[in-house]
C-alpha cells in the first residue's frame, strides 16, 4: 500500500541520516525508510540523481559488503550540500 509522501528533497535525507547518527532510528528503520522511498517517493526534480543515488545507498547499508560508517555519511551528507559534525558533552 503507497503511503502519502512529502516530496523528498535534500533536507529530507539529511535528516534522515542524522537521525541515524543520533541514534533516533536504527540501520534497519533507515534501511527501510530508503528502500520505501526509491521505490514510491517523490523526489524534488531539482536534485533527483544526487537524491536518488544517496537514497539507493542507505537502501543498501544493511548488506555487509556495503555498511554505513561514519564516513560514509559523512561523504553522503557531502553530496547533499551538508557537513557532519560531532558534540561531545557531558552524560
Amino acid at each position: 500500500m503507497k503511503q502519502d509522501w512529502i516530496m523528498i528533497t535534500r533536507q529530507t535525507v539529511a535528516n534522515k541520516i542524522a537521525a541515524y547518527l543520533h541514534g533516533e532510528i536504527s540501520l534497519a528503520q533507515l534501511v527501510d525508510w530508503a528502500e520505501s522511498a526509491i521505490r514510491d517517493g517523490e523526489f524534488d526534480e531539482r536534485d533527483i540523481d544526487v537524491l536518488r543515488s544517496v537514497v539507493a545507498r542507505l537502501g543498501v547499508a544493511d548488506v555487509r559488503a556495503f555498511g554505513l560508517e561514519w564516513n560514509d555519511c559523512e561523504q553522503l551528507l557531502k553530496q547533499l550540500g551538508y557537513s557532519a559534525r560531532v558534540d561531545i558533552g557531558a552524560a
